[in-house]
């Protein structure tokens, strides 16, 4: 399969971006990503253990864990982060066992430390994703489940013809636009076993690995 070519980021662009996100983020993309967050956090209350959000960004999906698990959460934007710390201290989330700054993409949590790794909204971000994907296998362990959620682009239409167009608006925006679903399918150490499409207006989709 040959890898799909995809917009350029950089971790200086997507800091930039996101320090600009951070204050008004929960009222804008935050509203239009509740679907896609809402199906994953459903998919992973029916699961136990350990439990790593990558790319938790200001935390908007802490509270609705259920409360017996223990979750990490870890982001590369201060900003981001300051506010997901807020939250857990404001809320009260005594199931949340760190917010830490890191880069997904170069974790420094040993091998198989976690029983869930979900990254939302978080590939069409980084720059290397076949690195990220990479890493989200090593830190869950054999068994577990790797959950993305993501835009991924069309193949055709009108649609196609718009990602396309702001596809050079990538490191303004913060994500790519332009985002072949292929990129983050070709993982030796992870097995598809769900795929569904989620509001709003099917822009997003929920992929469940599990780890081999």
């Amino acid at each position: 399969m040959n890898k799909p070519v995809i917009s350029t980021m950089s971790g200086n662009a997507i800091k930039r971006a996101y320090a600009r996100w951070a204050p008004v983020y929960d009222q804008t993309f935050g509203i239009i990503a509740d679907a896609g967050r809402v199906a994953a956090v459903d998919v992973i209350n029916t699961l136990d253990g350990k439990v790593l959000e990558v790319g938790v960004g200001t935390g908007i999906s802490l509270p609705s864990y259920r409360r017996d698990l223990k979750v990490t959460g870890i982001d590369l934007s201060p900003e981001m982060l300051d506010k997901a710390r807020q939250r857990v201290t404001r809320q009260a989330l005594g199931h949340v066992e760190a917010i830490e700054q890191m880069d997904a993409g170069e974790m420094s949590f040993p091998d198989e430390s976690f029983d869930v790794v979900v990254a939302m909204y978080v590939m069409t971000v980084v720059p290397e994703p076949s690195q990220v994907m990479d890493e989200l296998a090593r830190v869950c362990r054999p068994g577990g489940t790797v959950i993305l959620v993501n835009h991924f682009s069309a193949d055709g239409g009108v649609r196609a013809l718009i990602e396309r167009a702001m596809s050079p608006l990538a490191g303004r925006l913060g994500w790519r636009p332009e985002f072949p679903i292929n990129t983050v399918m070709d993982h030796g150490g992870l097995k598809l076993v769900d795929q569904q499409t989620v509001k709003p207006f099917g822009l997003f989709t929920l992929l469940r690995f599990i780890r081999q």
